[in-house]
């Protein structure tokens, strides 16, 4: 018997994501986001129902030897680079490329002995000020590099996006233009486009895009599903109802007391919660789906249950299936409830939720 709670993840509907992405960037690479363990939904699961891919991009170097370990061949580019001459060995020995965002990075290449074994993204800080050089530093930096007897050439370079999510936000425009301007004249592939700059703003596609929450069937966009943009959803949220309660006027639910029942009220026990990684901030009125039918949480989520109001569904009973995003209810409409973004519900699903991969 499958688990109370338990996620389904579609990997045909990965690969359908991957497919409406090509469309909207026909002419680039496509470096497909797996960091954090794939959003949640499984890295080397991810990675091997995306064999079509041009390459990967994890966050941290010990997600990518856990990819090369597992058989992953391919580029794997490490979006945080490196920060010792240990963690540097790794990326040689497991052929990964590395961003290079900082001044400490350019000295430990200096001392590393090579024949252009590495493949370096070169990082330009564009207006999201986090990771990345300058654009008065970036000439320095790539003759840095050039000297480098251990990089590959020529480099590539690349930037981050901070605000393509709202596509009247001029910032990105700026972003743009900065990028396209400071890197005039250089050499090698460029990369400039996220998610939101794939769908929203074209001026962003050059030679490679990196997709991340898009693949995942889940919009950039705050106004918008990923169904709206073409894009399947690859995670469903599942679990069942545990108990059916009846409730007089006045009888309040979960801990703090603080949902009252105005009316008698029918109200079923499902068995998920923050423990499962479940928003606890999610409150009274959050859609949930019993066999199908909407329902409205009622009271705190607790630990292992939520609680919901079972009006419209008067024959429900335990054993009966609940979904909590997925099929029918989309994870963005969750998010908007619990007053979040669906990356932290995706990326929320703890080691106890069972996982049902769907081929």
């Amino acid at each position: 018997m499958t688990p109370a709670a338990y996620a389904v993840i579609d990997v045909t509907a990965v690969r359908h994501n991957l497919a409406v992405i090509r469309q909207q960037a026909p002419a680039a690479n496509i470096m497909a986001v797996i960091k954090a363990n794939g959003y949640g939904h499984g890295a080397l699961r991810v990675a091997r129902a995306l064999h079509d891919a041009d390459g990967f991009a994890v966050a941290r170097v010990d997600e990518g030897v856990r990819l090369r370990n597992a058989g992953i061949g391919g580029r794997i580019a490490v979006l945080e680079g490196f920060t010792c001459a240990e963690e540097l060995e790794q990326l040689l020995q497991h052929r990964l490329e590395t961003v290079v965002h900082c001044p400490v990075q350019l000295e430990i290449l200096a001392l590393t002995p090579g024949n252009g074994e590495l493949s370096v993204w070169l990082k330009l800080d564009t207006g999201m000020n986090r990771l990345g050089f300058r654009p008065d530093e970036l000439a320095a930096a790539h003759r840095h590099l050039l000297a480098c007897t251990v990089v590959k050439k020529p480099l590539h370079l690349m930037t981050h996006l901070a605000s393509a999510d709202d596509p009247y936000d001029p910032m990105t425009e700026q972003q743009i233009r900065l990028f396209q301007t400071t890197v005039a004249g250089f050499l090698g592939a460029c990369s400039i486009a996220n998610s939101a700059a794939i769908f929203a703003w074209p001026q962003a596609l050059a030679e490679w895009v990196r997709p991340g929450i898009s693949l995942y069937g889940i919009s950039p966009f705050s106004d918008k599903t990923g169904a709206e943009l073409g894009l399947r959803p690859v995670m469903g949220l599942y679990s069942r109802l545990i108990a059916v309660k009846s409730l007089k006027p006045g009888d309040t639910v979960g801990y703090g007391g603080h949902w009252r029942c105005q009316t008698a009220t029918r109200m079923g026990v499902v068995a998920i919660g923050y423990g499962d990684g479940y928003p606890r901030q999610a409150r009274s009125g959050t859609p949930v789906l019993v066999n199908g039918i909407r329902v409205p949480l009622i009271g705190r989520v607790s630990m292992d249950m939520v609680t919901v109001d079972l009006s419209a569904q008067p024959y429900a009973k335990p054993g009966d299936p609940v979904t909590l995003w997925g099929d029918g209810l989309a994870v963005e409409e969750i998010a908007r409830y619990a007053d979040t973004i669906p990356y932290t519900l995706v990326c929320g699903i703890t080691q106890r939720v069972h996982i049902v991969t769907s081929a």
